[in-house]
C-alpha cells in the first residue's frame, strides 16, 4: 500500500468521524425536540380529553344520574363526540377499550385483529398510562393512554407512525445528503494534496531502487520544496555520498550478519524439534547444550474428558473440533501460567509436567492449582457450551510427584522434549481412578508431602493401581472447605483407620456418620459397602486394607 494511501486511510477517519458525529447529533436532537412535541401534543390531547370525561361524569354524578342509562349513554356520546373534535387529520385515531377489551369508542372505523386485541387488553388490564407503540386496524401507532375509570374504559389517543416520525425522516435524509456530499469534496481535497505531499518521497523512492538496480550511489534526488521533504532529499543526497565511501566495509559487515545469520537458523532447526517454546528460549543462548535425558523429580498432571465418544457422537465433526480447541486453549494456558508444560494430547486427554527443564522446589504445588484452576474454567467452559447448544464436559484430574527421565525422545525427524517413567504411569492411573471415587481430582502421597498445610486435602485412602504391587495413599485437593467438610473429614479418617484395624463395625458407623454429614458422598459410600461385605466374609491374614484397582 502506497504513503499516499496510508495517508488518506490515516486522515479520512479524522474528517469522517466528526461529520457522521455532528450529522448524527443534529439529526438526534432534531429528532428529540420535534418527537417530544409530537408526544406532548399526544399528551395535550389525553389530558384534555380526560378532563371533559370527568366533567361530563361530575354532571351526572352532581344531578344523580349516574345510574340512568340513558344519561350515562348520553354522556359517552358526548365524549365521543368531542373526542372526534380533537382529531385533525384522517391519519389522527382515538379510542376506548371497554374491560372486555372490546373498541366501544372509536373517531373512525376500527377493526381490531385478534392479537391486536389480545395485546390492547393486557395493556388495559395492567393499568398502563403513558407513550406506547402499539398497533391498531393494521397499522402501527403511537399512542398516549390512560384508564378513565368511571366509564371502565382504557382510551388511546393514537397518531400513524409513519406520520409521527415524518420529520425526524425527512431531517435525518437532508442530514446525510449534505454529509455525503462534504465527504466526497473532503475526500477529493485529501486525494489532491497527499499526491502533492508524497511526491518528494516518490522521488526519493524512485532513486533508491534504481540505486538498488545498478549499484550507481551517485544517483541524486531532486529538492522540490523547502520543507521536511526537502531536508529528507538533502539527507538522502549524504547518504548515498557517505555509503559510496563505506561500500566496502558495509559488505564486510554484511557478510558477517549473513554468517551469523545462517548459524542462528542452524540452531533453531535443531530446537524446532522440541516443542515448549521456553525450552527452546533457555538453550538458545548455548547451541553446544543440546538436550540430553537426565533424572529428574517433577510433577505429572493426567487430565480426561468424561463421556467425549459419546459427546463427539451428538455433534457434527466441526462442533466438535470447536469446543475441544476451545477446551485445550482453556486448560493450556492454565498450564503455562503455572510454569508447566503442556506435553502432549492423547485423544481428548491432556499430558502436563511440572519441574523441567528449570526445578524450583514448588512444582507439586503448582501442579495442583493448575488442576484447581481447571476445575474452575471448566465451570465457564461449560456455561459457554449451553449456550451453544451444545453438552458441558466433565473431566478427571490426577497428579503424582516423583522421579522421572526428562529429555529429547524420538527420531531424527521428530523429537519431544517429555517424561518417561513408572511415575508417570502412576499419574494416568490415578486420573483413572477418579471416575471409581467420583473425585474430579485426586492425587498421591507424594504429591500430598509437598503440600500439606499449604492446600486443604482429603485423605480418600489406600489403593494398588493397575500394573503395580505395592500401595499408595490417594488424597482429594480442595481449594476451599466448610466447617461441615473438614469434620466429615476428620471422622472419615478415623473409621478409615478402623477399617485398616478390621473393626469393620466401628468403622462402618464412622463412614455412616461421615454420609450423614455429606448426602452423596461417593467414598464413604463405598467403604460403607466394603465394610458389610468384609462383615460378612472377614479378608485374609495378609489383608492390607488398599483397594486393588482392575482397571486403568
Amino acid at each position: 500500500m502506497s504513503i499516499r494511501a496510508k495517508m488518506v486511510l490515516l486522515v479520512l477517519p479524522l474528517i469522517i468521524a466528526p461529520l457522521l458525529l455532528t450529522g448524527y447529533v443534529a439529526s438526534l436532537s432534531a429528532r428529540n425536540g420535534i418527537t417530544s412535541i409530537a408526544t406532548s401534543l399526544l399528551r395535550f390531547k389525553m389530558d384534555d380529553l380526560l378532563n371533559y370525561a370527568n366533567g361530563q361524569w361530575s354532571l351526572l354524578v352532581e344531578n344523580n344520574f349516574v345510574d340512568n342509562k340513558e344519561f350515562v349513554q348520553a354522556a359517552r356520546q358526548a365524549v365521543t363526540t368531542y373526542a372526534a373534535s380533537l382529531v385533525r387529520n384522517g391519519s389522527e385515531l382515538i379510542f376506548a377499550l371497554d374491560p372486555q377489551g372490546r373498541v366501544v369508542m372509536s373517531t373512525s372505523s376500527l377493526t381490531l385483529s385478534q392479537e391486536e386485541s389480545q395485546k390492547l387488553d393486557r395493556l388495559r388490564a395492567s393499568g398502563t398510562t403513558g407513550w406506547r407503540a402499539i398497533d391498531a386496524g393494521g397499522v402501527a401507532r403511537v399512542a398516549e393512554t390512560a384508564p378513565f375509570a368511571p366509564f371502565g374504559w382504557q382510551l388511546f389517543v393514537t397518531e400513524r407512525t409513519d406520520i409521527f416520525y415524518k420529520a425526524p425522516s425527512e431531517i435525518f435524509f437532508r442530514t446525510a445528503l449534505i454529509l455525503s456530499v462534504s465527504l466526497v469534496a473532503a475526500i477529493g481535497l485529501l486525494v489532491f494534496f497527499s499526491f502533492l505531499m508524497t511526491q518528494p518521497l516518490r522521488l526519493v523512492a524512485n532513486a533508491m531502487r534504481e540505486i538498488i538496480s545498478t549499484n550507481d550511489l551517485s544517483r541524486k534526488v531532486d529538492i522540490l520544496y523547502r520543507d521536511e521533504t526537502g531536508d529528507l532529499g538533502r539527507s538522502f543526497n549524504l547518504m548515498t555520498e557517505e555509503l559510496d565511501k563505506a561500500y566496502g566495509q558495509i559488505k564486510g559487515y554484511a557478510l558477517e550478519a549473513a554468517i551469523a545469520q545462517h548459524k542462528e537458523q542452524k540452531i533453531r532447526n535443531i530446537f524446532q524439534k522440541y516443542v515448549p517454546k521456553h525450552v527452546i528460549d533457555e538453550f538458545f543462548a548455548r547451541p553446544e547444550a543440546m538436550l540430553v535425558g537426565r533424572e529428574q523429580t517433577l510433577a505429572v498432571l493426567f487430565s480426561d474428558i468424561r463421556g467425549f465418544t459419546t459427546i463427539s457422537e451428538g455433534l457434527p465433526p466441526d462442533k466438535v473440533v470447536e469446543s475441544l480447541n476451545d477446551y485445550f486453549a482453556r486448560m493450556v494456558e492454565i498450564v503455562l501460567n503455572h510454569f508447566g508444560i503442556a506435553d502432549k494430547y492423547i485423544g481428548d486427554a491432556l499430558m502436563a509436567f511440572y519441574g523441567a527443564p528449570h526445578f524450583s522446589g514448588d512444582e507439586a504445588f503448582q501442579a495442583v492449582m493448575s488442576g484447581l484452576e481447571m476445575l474452575e474454567s471448566l465451570d465457564a467452559f461449560n456455561i459457554d457450551q449451553r449456550a451453544r447448544g451444545r453438552p458441558p464436559f466433565r473431566i478427571g484430574i490426577g497428579i503424582n510427584y516423583g522421579s522421572v527421565l526428562v529429555g529429547n525422545i524420538g527420531s531424527e525427524k521428530k523429537m519431544d522434549y517429555t517424561v518417561v517413567g513408572d511415575m508417570v504411569n502412576v499419574a494416568s492411573r490415578l486420573e483413572g481412578i477418579t471416575k471409581v471415587y467420583k473425585q474430579e481430582l485426586i492425587v498421591s502421597d507424594s504429591i500430598f508431602r509437598e503440600i500439606k498445610g499449604k492446600i486443604p486435602c482429603r485423605y480418600l485412602g489406600n489403593v494398588v493401581v493397575k500394573g503395580k504391587t505395592g500401595h499408595i495413599g490417594i488424597y482429594a485437593p480442595k481449594r476451599v472447605v466448610t466447617n461441615e467438610e473438614a469434620n466429615a473429614w476428620k471422622i472419615y479418617e478415623k473409621a478409615l483407620v478402623l477399617y485398616y484395624k478390621k473393626d469393620f463395625e466401628a468403622a462402618k458407623r464412622g463412614f455412616e456418620e461421615v454420609f450423614l454429614l455429606l448426602p452423596g458422598d461417593v467414598p464413604s459410600a463405598m467403604l460403607v459397602d466394603r465394610c458389610d461385605r468384609y462383615i460378612r466374609t472377614p479378608p485374609s491374614g495378609k489383608w492390607t486394607g488398599a483397594e486393588i484397582m482392575s482397571e486403568k
